[in-house]
């Protein structure tokens, strides 16, 4: 059985930056460790975002902001060692599972439960901090009660509303939806309700947005409410939002901070969905950091995190 191994590796001062490995169901799981030299530094599991977004942060359709690889590099600088992981079924975890597509909530969750014991192994942590970005974000809450180890949850730019909620909202805000409103209404909430919908059921611009491949997944994340999971959550929470974010706003952050009261939130001035620093309203200078892997992350992002992590007693224990 495969546990970790270190294929890759490369030190930059005191920072060791290797490959490391994880069991999955078919094959290796991939991920990069970025481990700073004290030992007894805290460990952060960086769960991605939605659709073939890589380790690094970047998916083929247009997301090249290296938001993952920043944030290692920038939690080393705080001290903190992280790992970032490609998903099962995709870039190097492509032998993990036959069909990415095939994949829901439940199994992202064993997934985390593999790297969580891996990094234990790897770095001696008694435990292990799940950092979930965007959709990420919903695997950590979805994590929290089902891994041992974990020492808490960052929640980064993650929606505090059931993610039909979220789409059916982003499909109303677009006038050019108007006509395809009610089919899709009723076919979220026919996910929502565990219940797939075929294709020639549905128009073929809605066809594209449900596709019937991955609505096993959709159904596994439709029927979870990110405030119920985070209001059971007994360890320490952080919910980090930028104010910039065009995806997921500031009343999704407040949502889950208002469904756990000992959470700690952090709203980042001039900070949008990548991580990036922006200063001005206007969506086309927004997106265009989305393309940028130069660009640094926004200021105090990793050192909110880091100052969380490190005086957690959670960590001290």
């Amino acid at each position: 059985m495969i546990t970790q191994a270190s294929l890759i590796g490369s030190v930059v001062g005191a920072i060791v930056v290797s490959e490391i490995l994880a069991p999955g169901p078919l094959g290796a799981l991939r991920g990069t460790l970025t481990r700073v030299a004290e030992a007894s530094a805290p460990v952060v599991l960086i769960l991605p975002g939605s659709g073939p977004t890589d380790r690094d942060g970047n998916n083929p359709f247009g997301i090249q902001a290296a938001t993952y690889r920043h944030l290692s590099d920038d939690l080393a600088a705080e001290g903190v060692t992280s790992i970032r992981i490609d998903k099962r079924g995709m870039f190097g975890s492509a032998s993990a599972v036959k069909d990415a597509n095939a994949v829901t909530i439940e199994d992202y969750v064993d997934d985390v439960r593999s790297w969580v014991d891996v990094a234990q192994r790897e770095t001696g942590a008694k435990c292990v901090w799940l950092l979930g970005h965007s959709e990420g974000g919903l695997v950590a809450l979805a994590a929290s009660d089902r891994v041992p180890d974990i020492c808490g949850l960052v929640l980064v730019a993650t929606a505090g509303r059931n993610m039909g909620e979220v789409l059916k909202d982003q499909l109303r805000s677009n006038p050019a939806n108007a006509e395809l409103l009610p089919r899709a209404m009723t076919a979220i909430d026919e996910l929502s309700a565990g219940r797939r919908v075929a294709a020639e059921h549905m128009p073929p611009a809605l066809a594209a947005l449900l596709p019937e491949q991955v609505q096993g997944f959709l159904i596994s994340a439709f029927r979870l409410d990110p405030r119920q999971l985070v209001a059971a959550v007994k360890k320490p929470v952080l919910i980090l939002q930028g104010r910039r974010d065009i995806q997921v706003g500031v009343k999704d952050a407040q949502a889950l901070h208002d469904a756990n009261a000992s959470s700690h939130l952090v709203l980042l001035s001039d900070t949008n969905h990548v991580l990036k620093q922006v200063d001005t309203d206007d969506v086309s200078a927004n997106l265009m950091t989305y393309a940028n892997a130069t660009l640094p992350l926004a200021p105090y992002v990793a050192r909110a995190i880091a100052s969380f992590v490190k005086t957690s007693p959670n960590q001290a224990q």
